[in-house]
């Protein structure tokens, strides 16, 4: 019987020396989600992706995956896209994709079949037989991921996975992970893009400093949120919109989005614009994006901006 979870960790902790990288994590990862482990660089996010397939042990706490532990037999059914590349550089392309897939278990006709086809997809067809030091670092990153997939998983974890590609194969690689996800493998996104997670997943886990700030389905967390942010749209200077129950103002496609603090009342806002003699056009309750949820709950200096960079 497939499990109701392919990931459950239960106050999971792991310190190097006196830093602690994640901290009394509680995370369940449904099985057959697109499930985001959100944050920005440096909180955790890679570490505990590392205790979910066993690399690391955690210090304190309980990792399951896909139902038992995270053994090599368990591993074998993960395919693992590390924010880190790596790739033996003097072998050809081809070639190392069916390596990666045998040691998953894939004899070597299945394995050679499944690579041209992918090579083929992602218009690598006619690299097959370059090394792999001939390709670009995009090409490369796309070899990695077809690395990642051909032994068909039933978990897919992807650590930063759109790192360093161009917006056209960052659409291609997002296609095929909800094609995965239609085929019911469970998948595991891991990123500081809140802008790509909003489109993907049903999921989230935010983390930030090492901690869970928040955890639940995309939809019911946004519908929780509703009444925390305004949009205004307005002429004139923007001095008045500061004041107690005001946390943040983000630049909305029109307008700004204000992030109200918890049970604020968002009158005394427009109050101050009419007597500053300031002309609203629009003043509406909005439901906000999973950047401003992230700003509210972990604070302006642990969150990403929205199209940041990775690094």
């Amino acid at each position: 019987m497939t499990p109701a979870s392919a990931v459950r960790l239960e106050g999971v902790t792991k310190r190097f020396g006196e830093h602690a990288a994640v901290s009394g994590l509680d995370l369940v990862i449904p099985t057959g989600s697109i499930y985001g482990l959100l944050g920005p660089n440096g909180s955790g996010k890679t570490t505990t992706i590392r205790m979910i397939i066993g690399i690391l042990g955690p210090d304190a706490g309980t990792v399951t995956l896909l139902g038992g532990e995270p053994d090599p037999d368990t591993r074998r059914r993960v395919g693992y896209l590390p924010e880190e590349r790596g790739l033996y550089r003097k072998m050809a392309v081809v070639d190392i994709l069916v390596f990666l897939a045998e040691i998953r278990g894939v004899d070597r006709t299945t394995a050679a079949a499944r690579a041209h086809r992918w090579l083929d997809r992602l218009e690598l067809g006619e690299w097959a037989s370059a090394k792999v030091e001939d390709l670009s670092k995009g090409m490369q990153q796309k070899v990695q991921f077809i690395g990642t997939v051909l032994h068909e998983p039933d978990l897919l974890i992807l650590d930063e996975p759109f790192s360093g590609l161009d917006p056209i194969n960052q659409d291609v690689l997002e296609e095929i992970v909800v094609e995965f996800h239609r085929r019911g493998t469970t998948i595991l996104f891991s990123t500081h893009l809140m802008e790509q997670a909003e489109r993907l997943c049903d999921s989230v886990c935010l983390i930030s400093r090492a901690e869970k700030v928040l955890d639940g389905r995309l939809a019911e967390l946004k519908r929780a949120e509703s009444r925390g942010v305004v949009h205004l749209l307005f002429e004139g200077a923007d001095d008045w919109i500061a004041g107690p129950e005001v946390l943040h103002v983000e630049p909305a496609t029109i307008g700004v989005h204000v992030l109200l603090a918890d049970g604020a009342d968002a009158q005394p806002i427009l109050r101050r614009g009419v007597e500053a003699g300031v002309r609203i056009d629009h003043f509406e309750r909005v439901e906000p994006t999973l950047h401003e949820i992230f700003v509210k709950h972990a604070g302006g200096n642990g969150a990403p901006k929205p199209n940041e960079a990775s690094s």
